[in-house]
């Protein structure tokens, strides 16, 4: 093994130029497969992966304490059938006054749990700590960036209950409160219920839950068991925006991943075909078969390890942020889903290296067979039989010469000219794929802003932190529109509001003033009009089972309205709807504006607007809104790193085919030389031997990227794209991207051809 060691390392030295193209390759290639794989692992099952890091609920049951004890409610821990359980808790229910932490009025569900531990749902306590005597409470809250110390020791005061002071914020997988005191602090709010929350053995489907929770409630008193939360509710809320990413990634994952196998056994194949002339030397010398095959494994091995290892990192450290931006908006197992699962590394360090390995296989099996002589004999003789007659026909077509002869090479090759095309076909798609979601995304992230900045005021009280307003809410709107470069003024409240049959909590943004740019947000049906009318995004309408024109009833306060969905928007929190000021009029009349949306006329001075908003009133809080969203700085993000990743990957390969084409004709470049070809014909013959696979591969892969990109965007759970988003192809935008292909193609090739246009007749038509 020495001497085979000692042969390779001499191999690797001696061909510099193929070892750094083996090791990019492999490099880029398995960037490109580990940023694929670590964002398909994380998106695949974020819920399941926070919900088992924190032992969550698989049931979460509120019981009557008039009909069941506690000790019969602990007796159902023990039925068969289940696995661990937490409880009983005390259940109270607080109305919050609106503004409270920013949070919309509505009833806030708290818990009397003595600590964040237990065999069920394990409290991840963010900031803070835990509430321990009496006028404490922790919050369920987990809003990435917030400055959580500065709202501990806010003050929640509802009308005939203690006064109860912010210690800590906390998250829940299982939804099991929205806040927690002491137990003893809970008896104080008058609690109307009891909590248990349940881990069954057998969890794997709704149907399996229902029966695990029947399990454990038989024999307890009819009527007892009053409500129940399956966590498979919260699974399919909480996925929501993740599920939205799982089809463009998987696109890119797929093609990630076709294009890197392509390429590395591209590469390696071809290094190990290349190197017949030296596997001929090593038998000469004496090296047996077996060690003949160990040294080109080897020599195409330790380059392969090398860009592993190198590309390895670069794809972890690319998907850290990624993963960072694209569950940003989940809200809870944030540290769950943003690490890399160390399976992915596994896969990427094993998987890579044992490709590249099969690959080189195969070939140095081929030439395993081969005797000494036939071997050195083989190499360095070019495959002139091969494609002649296509050759004779482009010759006699009236071409240049050295187009002629450009376009006739990828025949003698047939088989490496269509797993280079096949590459290209791949890269073109990922182009053209890249390209119209970034249409479509950019044309989503210009949705309601009407051209111009936009301007966020929110209105002041001491329950958030600012002063109280001096002005009215009237005379507020009124200041707005007067401001210099103000062109739409909308008035909102947010209020948590039942929807009257359903369970899941809703929360309605009731609007007034100028809503021409709110309704550019619309993908079917119109604006509300009048009371009950509500518009609400695709999240909202899909978990409910509503559509437009589904009849609803919204209660608030003990008053309903009759209402019907007479809108669908572009994309909305799938717990939230919007209403008309005249919805909130009939639930609640009382209810002020608390917020306020400014549209500027386009090239307007946004700070400048908020500065002057500010000196209204101190208790006016203007914000200059960020363009962009989360979902297009991951879509846009991600789709131009992996688009450049496979672009380099595709021209490694193009430039790798180039250079072993250029090596395997040298004596017929030397016989062209000799009869007067230049330079400069040399590299356009050179170029013009993959300008045409680049060009055909073009023409096959603009419609592929076309098909996916539709693919993608019909498929978004939480957004529902418009036909102007989708309309994102032009004539100019198609002639590019037919380019694309030749591009690719040129750049992978235009190296060796300006060193083959080097290569003097002497050494070209060396035998050695």
């Amino acid at each position: 093994m020495s001497a085979v060691w000692r042969a390779a390392r001499a191999a690797v030295r001696r061909r510099r130029v193929q070892t750094i193209v083996i090791g990019l390759v492999v490099l880029c290639a398995t960037t490109t497969v580990m940023l694929a794989l670590a964002l398909l692992s994380a998106a695949s099952a974020p819920f399941d992966r926070a919900h088992a890091a924190q032992r969550g609920a698989h049931v979460s049951a509120t019981y009557d304490p008039a009909g069941v004890s506690d000790a019969q409610l602990t007796e159902t821990a023990r039925r068969p059938g289940v696995e661990a359980a937490s409880g009983p808790f005390r259940r109270a229910v607080v109305m919050v006054p609106g503004d409270w932490l920013w949070m919309p009025r509505g009833p806030l569900t708290v818990v009397g749990r003595a600590d964040p531990d237990g065999p069920v749902d394990r409290i991840d306590l963010l900031r803070g700590r835990w509430a321990s005597a009496p006028g404490e409470i922790v919050v369920n809250w987990d809003i990435g960036g917030s400055p959580f110390e500065d709202l501990l020791g806010t003050k929640l005061e509802s009308p005939g209950l203690p006064t109860l002071t912010v210690v800590g914020f906390a998250t829940s997988m299982s939804g099991s409160a929205g806040a927690w005191v002491t137990p003893e602090q809970v008896a104080e709010l008058r609690p109307a219920s009891v909590q248990m929350l349940y881990r069954f053995t057998d969890a794997s489907s709704p149907a399996a839950v229902r029966d695990g929770l029947a399990g454990a409630t038989a024999g307890l008193p009819a009527g007892t068991l009053t409500a129940s939360q399956s966590y498979f509710t919260l699974k399919k809320a909480f996925s929501s925006r993740a599920d939205a990413y799982l089809p463009f990634m998987g696109l890119f994952g797929i093609l990630g991943l076709l294009v890197s196998t392509l390429i590395v056994a591209n590469v390696v194949s071809g290094a190990v075909v290349a190197g017949y002339r030296n596997i001929g030397v090593l038998k000469a010398m004496g090296f047996t078969p077996n060690q003949v095959v160990a040294v080109h494994l080897t020599m195409t091995g330790v380059p392969a390890v090398v860009g592993c290892l190198l590309g390895t990192l670069a794809g972890g450290a690319l998907a850290g942020p990624f993963l960072q931006v694209a569950f940003s908006g989940t809200e809870t197992g944030i540290a769950v889903v943003n690490t890399v699962d160390p399976r992915v590394f596994a896969v990427c360090l094993l998987g890579i290296p044992a490709l590249v390995l099969v690959t080189a296989l195969v070939p140095a099996l081929r030439a395993h067979r081969l005797p000494a002589a036939r071997a050195i004999g083989t190499a360095g003789v070019s495959r002139a039989g091969r494609g002649l007659r296509v050759q004779r026909v482009l010759a006699a077509s009236g071409l240049p010469t050295p187009v002629g002869l450009g376009l006739g090479q990828p025949f003698a090759r047939p088989a490496r000219t269509l797993m280079t095309m096949a590459a290209i076909v791949l890269g073109v798609t990922t182009v053209t794929l890249a390209t119209g979601l970034t249409g479509t995304m950019l044309a989503y992230a210009e949705t309601g802003a009407g051209g111009g900045p936009t301007v966020t005021v929110q209105t002041g009280a001491p329950l958030n932190g600012l002063p109280s307003l001096r002005l009215g809410d009237a005379e507020i709107e009124a200041r707005l529109r007067s401001l210099p470069d103000a062109r739409e003024v909308r008035a909102s409240a947010l209020s948590q509001v039942g929807l009257v049959g359903y369970t899941q909590p809703a929360f309605a943004d009731f609007h007034r003033g100028d809503l021409a740019s709110h309704a550019s947000r619309l993908a079917d049906g119109r604006m509300p009009r009048t009371a009950g009318e509500i518009v609400a995004g695709p999240g909202f309408l899909t978990e409910r089972g509503l559509a437009v024109g589904s009849a609803i009833t919204l209660e608030l306060d003990g008053r309903r309205v009759p209402g019907t969905v007479v809108g669908e928007l572009v994309d909305g929190d799938a717990r939230a709807f919007s209403s008309s000021w005249k919805t909130l009029e009939a639930l609640a009349p009382e209810v002020r504006a608390r917020q306020y949306q400014v549209a500027l006329a386009p090239g307007s001075d946004a700070r400048a607007y908020a500065d002057a908003v500010d000196a209204l009133d101190p208790g006016l809080r203007a914000e200059v809104n960020e363009p962009g969203s989360a979902a297009t700085t991951v879509v846009v993000g991600f789709s131009s790193v992996f688009t450049v990743l496979l672009s380099v990957v595709t021209a490694l390969g193009v430039f790798n085919t180039v250079l072993l084409n250029v090596r395997e004709r040298r004596r017929d470049l030397g016989m062209l030389k000799s009869i007067g070809m230049t330079p400069r014909q040399v590299v356009v013959m050179t170029v013009t031997s993959v300008t045409g696979v680049g060009a055909v591969a073009g023409l096959i892969g603009i419609p592929l990227g076309m098909v996916a990109h539709r693919l993608v965007v019909d498929n978004v759970g939480i957004v529902s794209f418009t036909a102007a988003m989708k309309d994102v192809w032009h004539a100019p935008q198609l002639v590019g991207l037919l380019l694309a292909g030749v591009v690719i193609a040129v750049l992978g090739a235009l190296v060796p051809a300006r060193t083959a246009a080097r290569t003097t007749i002497s050494a070209a038509l060396h035998t050695e």
